[in-house]
């Protein structure tokens, strides 16, 4: 690939995830506000693994979006991208884990100003200066956010960027499931790079023996190179061409709540490609970049929020060395 400013360049959300965090001594439901979102959180895994990353999307001009301004900023992403929408609030998340370690959403989104973001606003000589660019479908829920992120993806890939996508399925967020199946199935068509869970794996393809689902994308989509399955407390799995490994998830305990370990696992693939390249990879190289993934997700699981929250490189291999 060749020289650009940034490695990696992220459109889409940035919100305040309310994560449940207990009851107060009056019986009263406790919430800590973590910045998140899954672009900034991909690079948020991304910047602590050494790379060169830039965000573009739209907040608040209010409290919460100067907060996640400079949460960012301090994690190391170059934020000077970011929209700052004074008729919009920052969009907001509620997430309470679920007794089967689950998570339930509720978003305060209607509308939210991650959505608000306009074709004329996109920043073109980013998305001209990236080696890959990485987004989701929560910045394709709506008609005017979706044209952005559609010629966001053109223009990445025309000025030689990979394309990374990561369909992070929330389905509070759309009218109709049909439609985010349409616009999964985009995004599918015009990436090289997929990280997809096993629910959206099943969604997609009616399927839960990943094998098969994985195959099916495959035929269906050519253009993906590397095709990542994440399963949970499982594992993951990786597919390129006829190669099928699997890496087991680390169980050492301590879980706390899974916000953000998809995150972590592509960051970390994203970074692989960076320093690999996406022709002429063995089982052995698919199987290295499985197991770093894996650590650093499960990193993720056993501490509060998202971009605070994703482990640097020592920890991730010293983790793997025990």
């Amino acid at each position: 690939m060749s020289e650009k400013r940034f490695d990696v360049a992220a459109l889409g959300e940035l919100l305040i995830d309310f994560t449940d965090n207990g009851l107060s001594g009056q019986g009263n439901t406790l919430f800590e506000a973590n910045p998140g979102g899954a672009p900034c959180n991909v690079l948020a895994m991304l910047k602590k693994l050494g790379r060169s990353c830039a965000f573009a999307g739209k907040v608040g001009d209010d409290l919460f979006g100067h907060q996640l301004r400079g949460v960012a900023e301090a994690a190391g992403i170059c934020m000077d991208y970011l929209t700052m929408d004074k008729e919009t609030r920052t969009t907001l998340a509620f997430v309470k884990k679920l007794s089967n370690g689950d998570r339930d959403f509720s978003f305060y989104r209607n509308p939210g100003a991650d959505m608000m973001l306009a074709e004329e606003e996109l920043p073109f000589a980013l998305l001209a200066d990236c080696r890959v660019f990485h987004f989701g479908t929560l910045s394709m829920t709506h008609e005017g956010v979706r044209r952005a992120t559609c010629k966001a993806i053109d223009y990445a890939r025309a000025n030689g960027a990979l394309i990374s996508f990561d369909p992070n399925l929330r389905p509070p967020l759309w009218d109709d499931l049909e439609d985010a199946r349409t616009q999964i199935s985009y995004g599918l068509a015009h990436c090289d790079i997929l990280k997809i869970a096993d629910n959206e794996l099943e969604f997609m393809t009616g399927e839960t023996d990943f094998d098969k689902g994985a195959a099916i994308l495959q035929k269906q989509y050519p253009n993906i190179c590397l095709l990542n399955v994440t399963a949970g407390p499982e594992g993951s799995y990786s597919y390129y061409g006829s190669l099928r490994v699997f890496r087991p998830a680390l169980k050492l305990g301590g879980t706390i709540e899974t916000t953000g370990a998809g995150d972590a696992f592509c960051g970390c693939v994203l970074n692989f490609v960076l320093e690999h390249g996406l022709e002429g990879l063995a089982a052995e190289d698919l199987e290295t970049m499985l197991s770093f993934a894996n650590a650093a997700a499960y990193l993720v699981t056993t501490r509060k929020g998202a971009v605070r929250s994703m482990p640097d490189r020592e920890q991730v291999e010293e983790l793997l060395e025990k």
